[in-house]
């Protein structure tokens, strides 16, 4: 690792460029990844790091060492504690971030399983649901406008990784890229859909989920092929979105897994 360089100022032009680029991180096409499980998954995956940063407090985190000593000739920033919380956004940080290029959106005809997002706004429902999509095997996640940006400090966190195995496009025309998907397109919604347990689930799926309160936009309801609705209690009127989201992704996986246990007894 290289020297680092001292903040102690807000004034400091690179804090100022740190502010920016966590409120907007797509416009500067960078991302900043904060915390000791991300910055080590960014490393592991061999992936380019343009600049470390890391608290006065972090330094004495034997991880975080570990860490920076990995990351031989990587520019370094070391500031205060207040600066690292302010740009960082949570209370307690683990005192390491680095900032990467964010990967050019895919291009291209939906194919295998696909998940499209239709103005899910809150930032820790759409990391949670990107996690859910890697860990259930879907590669390619659509993001239409008005859901949070994949990109930002908060939905990295939640994601946990994540991001780093799939194929994200965001501000995407839902309805378009559904006209030229050749998966079966699902709709979920909360009520009238079919059984999500009677449909069959064997072929390449595209999933239409949306809007915490609002739900999918009309247009994508009527677009989509078919539509599942979850069976719930009697007491309980929906699921959070991004809980849906991974009954649905996995309710896939569960079919496929049986379909395959079947095919080789």
């Amino acid at each position: 690792m290289k020297a680092p360089r001292h903040i102690s100022s807000r004034d400091n032009a690179i804090f100022k460029q740190l502010r920016a680029l966590a409120d907007d991180p797509r416009h500067h096409g960078r991302a900043l990844l904060d915390g000791i499980h991300l910055v080590a998954e960014c490393l592991r995956r061999e992936i380019e790091v343009q600049q470390l940063l890391v608290s006065e407090s972090g330094l004495n985190n034997p991880e975080v060492g570990a860490l920076l000593k990995s990351a031989a000739g990587v520019d370094c920033v070391l500031m205060r504690d207040s600066l690292f919380r302010e740009f960082s956004g949570i209370a307690t940080p683990t005192g390491i971030a680095a900032i990467i290029e964010i990967p050019a959106a895919s291009e291209g005809v939906i194919t295998g399983d696909a998940l499209l997002l239709d103005a899910v706004q809150d930032a820790g429902n759409v990391g949670t649901i990107l996690r859910t999509a890697a860990a259930a095997g879907v590669r390619d996640v659509l993001l239409g406008p008005g859901c949070a940006g994949a990109w930002t400090p908060r939905v990295l966190r939640a994601g946990q990784g994540a991001h780093f195995s799939l194929a994200i496009r965001e501000r995407v025309d839902l309805k378009a890229a559904l006209a030229a998907c050749q998966a079966t397109s699902v709709a979920t919604v909360a009520h009238g859909g079919t059984s999500l347990y009677e449909l069959d689930l064997a072929g390449p799926i595209a999933w239409l989920v949306g809007n915490e309160g609002a739900g999918l936009a009309q247009e994508l309801v009527d677009a989509a092929g078919l539509r599942a609705t979850i069976p719930l209690a009697g007491s309980s009127e929906s699921l959070n979105v991004a809980a849906a989201t991974a009954v649905c992704l996995f309710e896939v996986v569960r079919q496929r897994n049986t379909a395959s246990r079947s095919a080789n007894s």
